[in-house]
């Protein structure tokens, strides 16, 4: 006579961690104050500051995610002050 075959337990799924959707203004400090909206459909997104309305927008494409509207950013306006000095 032989034994049943145990029946394996799949493994548990790992989440993936949730990426921000709001960030820290580089202009006024103001946490969770920029919301990076995406226009899919004239493929544009914003980088916007609600609170002293401080805007950044780029053509993007359907892989583009807030982060990276948020991140271009950041390093346009470190372009802007290395220029600058």
């Amino acid at each position: 006579m032989g034994k049943r075959k145990s029946k394996a337990k799949a493994a548990p799924k790992k989440k993936m961690p949730k990426l921000e959707r709001v960030f820290t203004c580089p202009f006024c400090c103001q946490e969770g104050g920029v919301e990076c909206p995406i226009d899919m459909k004239n493929l544009i997104g914003e980088a916007v500051c609600y609170n002293c309305q401080a805007k950044f927008s780029m053509k993007v494409t359907f892989l583009t995610e807030p982060t990276d509207i948020y991140h271009e950013w950041i390093d346009e306006c470190e372009r802007v002050n290395k220029k600058s000095i």
